[in-house]
């Protein structure tokens, strides 16, 4: 079948490809092969095949309708498939291998060349090959138009046989170059590209003066809105630019190609067009390819409208961001990770005294007050984590060396921390008056609650005595003991309103020892009982293998009456009161949300069922002086009280409470690792241990009724007493050579030496010295922070004579 193929002779092949090729760039107006659009042209409505030389075996990529139909092949049987599949053993090796050379050489290439069809039959392909460029210039993809010449060259080869070799290949030629015309005809007719062969005319001095239209395809009357053919656009745009005559003119005497977007006021649109010159420089025809691009220009001259009304808003936008950063009574700062202060606004010189370039480059932390640092830098880190929304305070240095206070919010963003102050110095000074008006107020209410609470008492012990001095004037020594009851009851109680006070200081004088906290609770469950009142049910809950707790037993167990108190008078209809020991091991989130150290503690937690606490009642529980009461009926002492007692001996309280449910009050004291001591029995005054023969006792008191106590005790019990009534006579006592076997003083002495400063300079000649401190009101450094040396300890004023007796002989005993 190969050798049966019509053939051309070389001349003639050449002819037709020359002539073809010319009518191609006409018809195309003159476009590049290479340009994606002459691909277009040569492959809409006619069998065509895109292909990827990029790729690997130069695979086709896409085909459209006609291929199919020409092909009997549907597109996903073709695509990704070299064009090989279409061959058979009929096609012209040379013929294929033009093909593989045109594509490595990226060129143009038309053959005619043996196909296969889907069902097997054999047909003549005509393919031309062309090579489409990118933006780079660089081969992208190769169109092949494909067309069927099966029939045009049967019919040449029956001419062949008739006429000669030179009419055969004419008419060939011909029907070739109709064939051609005809296809591409369709193919203008089809794109929605306007496309249009105009004819410039020229005036005598060869300028252009109108230009009439050979041909036009339907694109470009449609967007020209009439039928172009054969009419000057004088006739029916008289009113058109020049340019448009010189650019067409220009193109069509030069031979240079335009390109270019212009407005035709005329038609009113915009049209993007290229114009180049066809045919013989003589004929003064172009072939212009335009589209209406008028949608285009609009929407660019909306976003260029947009534009600059967005940059507008920004302007302004930044303009009141400039003035609200220039105007704002809050310190603003830009700084980087590092603490580096990179930006700050005018107000900075206002508050603080610095100018900027006095604190810019440098970090904040060399203005951060000492004291804050720490907690500063820690917030200031928190910032990358999350954005500061809750206020930060700390003091910040002003140029005159003072500091003053700002409360701080910032975030973390773009790589930098942005920051504002706002000034509270004077926030908190007028908080600080507020607080101390507020304890002058409190102050007020305490010594009228007090007054009321001593005079009933000192009317009980005046009363008493009097009565007693009475009675002994009138012989009637019967009723003695009943007076003597009610004074000593009245002194005991005064004794406890006094360490009420002590407490809530924390100035107490503490007598710390290991308890069994069970045991003490124990004791007081009688007491309790009676005091709350048969309305109210008591429960006590000891947890098993309770740990020690090394405590001042009497201040627990007043520390827990007055949180039984507490419990009863929320509870006026009666309820119930739960008294629990428990054992806790808190960790270092625990012991942090309870504002104490990490370690063991053991609890020892009052819950009542009353009426509960607000959350603003709650937070106030342990303000000094602060009461629900009237006046005369509490004192606001007793919370204050308790809480000074368990932060003096190292531990908290917690108030848990809900309004209507109830409230559950917890002290936590520190575990003592070691054995609780028994409690020990006294012996009363008459069966005090005696003293030994010469044993000797120094009394230094201020007070002379406390030293006439004091001696007449000792001198019942065998001792000898020696008074002293300031620390320097005291001192000269210790000094000399009088034998002194216990130095017994206050601590709070006058004369500018306290008890513990000199009983320090009497052991400098007395090493062994024994020493009793008595005392009612003493700061806990008075005695050494409650760290006694061997042969000391502390005895709180007002005190059983029998405690005394006891205290003395086991201290003489202990050398």
């Amino acid at each position: 079948m190969h050798d049966e193929r019509p053939t051309l002779s070389p001349t003639a092949a050449e002819a037709v490809r020359r002539d073809t090729y010319r009518i191609l760039s006409e018809i195309a107006g003159g476009v590049e092969l290479n340009d994606p659009f002459a691909a277009a042209v040569h492959a809409t409505r006619m069998p065509m095949i895109i292909t990827d030389p990029r790729q690997p075996d130069n695979p086709i990529i896409f085909v459209n309708d006609a291929f199919c139909r020409l092909t009997g092949y549907d597109r996903e049987e073709t695509v990704g498939r070299n064009c090989r599949f279409l061959q058979g053993p009929e096609t012209d090796l040379d013929d294929v291998a033009r093909i593989h050379n045109a594509v490595a050489e990226r060129r143009e290439v038309e053959v005619a060349i043996y196909n296969y069809r889907k069902d097997g039959t054999l047909f003549w392909n005509q393919l031309l090959l062309a090579p489409v460029k990118d933006a780079e210039g660089e081969v992208a993809y190769f169109f092949a138009s494909q067309y069927d010449i099966t029939g045009d060259f049967a019919q040449l080869a029956k001419l062949k046989g008739e006429n000669s070799t030179l009419a055969a290949e004419y008419a060939e030629s011909k029907e070739r170059l109709q064939a051609s015309q005809q296809r591409f005809k369709v193919i203008l007719d089809a794109i929605d590209m306007a496309f249009a062969i105009v004819e410039v005319r020229f005036d005598a001095d060869d300028r252009p003066v109108d230009y009439r239209f050979v041909d036009a395809n339907p694109a470009f009357e449609r967007q020209a809105g009439v039928n172009l053919r054969g009419k000057w656009v004088t006739e029916f745009a008289p009113d058109l630019e020049r340019f448009w005559f010189e650019t067409y003119g220009h193109v069509a005497r030069t031979g240079e190609p335009a390109n270019f977007e212009n407005y035709a006021e005329a038609f009113e649109r915009w049209f993007d067009v290229r114009a180049i010159r066809v045919g013989q420089p003589a004929e003064r025809q172009i072939a212009i390819l335009f589209n209406d691009v008028t949608a285009r220009k609009r929407a660019e001259a909306e976003l260029q409208e947009l534009n600059e009304t967005l940059e507008a808003q920004v302007a302004a936008r930044t303009a009141e961001r400039d003035r609200a950063w220039r105007l704002s009574q809050e310190l603003l700062a830009v700084a980087l990770p590092d603490g580096t202060i990179e930006s700050i606004n005018p107000v900075w010189t206002q508050l603080l005294g610095w100018q900027a370039h006095e604190i810019l480059a440098r970090s904040f932390i060399a203005f951060t007050h000492p004291d804050d640092l720490e907690a500063t830098k820690a917030a200031f880190a928190a910032i990358f984590e999350r954005p500061l929304v809750t206020p930060y305070e700390y003091r910040f240095r002003h140029k005159d060396g003072s500091y003053r206070w700002f409360a701080w919010t910032g975030t973390f963003e773009d790589g930098k921390v942005y920051a504002s102050g706002r000034h509270t110095t004077i926030e908190r000074e007028q908080a600080e008056a507020l607080r101390q008006s507020q304890k002058m107020e409190a102050v007020g209410q305490l010594t009228g609650g007090l007054a009321h609470d001593f005079n009933n008492l000192l009317a009980g012990i005046s009363g008493s005595l009097e009565l007693m001095q009475t009675r002994m004037q009138q012989g009637r020594l019967t009723d003695l003991d009943r007076y003597m009851t009610a004074a000593q009851g009245a002194s005991k109680r005064a004794a406890a309103l006094t360490h009420r006070l002590l407490a809530f200081s924390r100035r107490q004088t503490l007598d710390p020892k290991p308890t069994d906290v069970n045991a003490l609770v124990g004791g007081m469950e009688e007491l309790i009982r009676r005091t709350v009142g048969p309305a109210i049910t008591v429960e006590v809950v000891g947890a098993a293998g309770l740990w020690p707790a090394l405590v001042d037993p009497p201040q627990l167990e007043n520390a827990l009456l007055n949180l039984c108190i507490n419990a009863r008078d929320a509870m006026p209809e009666g309820g119930r009161i739960t008294i629990e020991t428990a054992n806790k091991w808190l960790d270092d989130r625990a012991a942090k949300e309870r504002d104490m150290p990490p370690g063991q503690y053991l609890s020892l937690c009052v819950t009542d069922t009353g009426t509960g606490m607000t959350p603003d009642v709650a937070a106030r529980a342990f303000d000094p002086f602060f009461t629900t009461k009237p006046i005369g009926q509490g004192t606001g002492l007793g919370l204050s009280m308790v809480y000074g007692f368990a932060r003096q001996t190292g531990g908290q309280v917690r108030i848990y409470s809900e309004v209507g449910q109830g409230t559950t009050l917890c002290i936590y004291l520190p575990r003592h690792y070691g054995d609780a001591e028994a409690n020990a029995v006294l012996a009363d005054l008459a069966g005090a241990p005696r003293a030994e023969q010469g044993e000797t006792v120094l009394i230094v008191d201020d007070e002379p009724t406390v030293r006439m106590l004091v001696t007449e005790v000792l001198e019942d019990l065998g001792y000898t007493a020696i008074e002293a009534g300031d620390a320097v006579s005291g001192l000269k006592v210790l000094q000399s050579d009088v034998r002194i076997d216990l130095l017994v003083t206050d601590v709070g002495l006058p004369g500018g030496m306290n008890g513990r400063q000199m009983a320090d300079a009497g052991r400098e000649r007395r090493p062994d010295l024994r020493v009793l401190f008595i005392t009612g009101y003493a700061e806990n450094a008075a005695v050494g922070n409650g760290h006694l040396e061997p042969g000391m300890q502390v005895l709180t004023k007002p005190f059983a004579m029998e405690v005394l007796a006891s205290r003395i002989k086991d201290l003489i005993a202990s050398r």
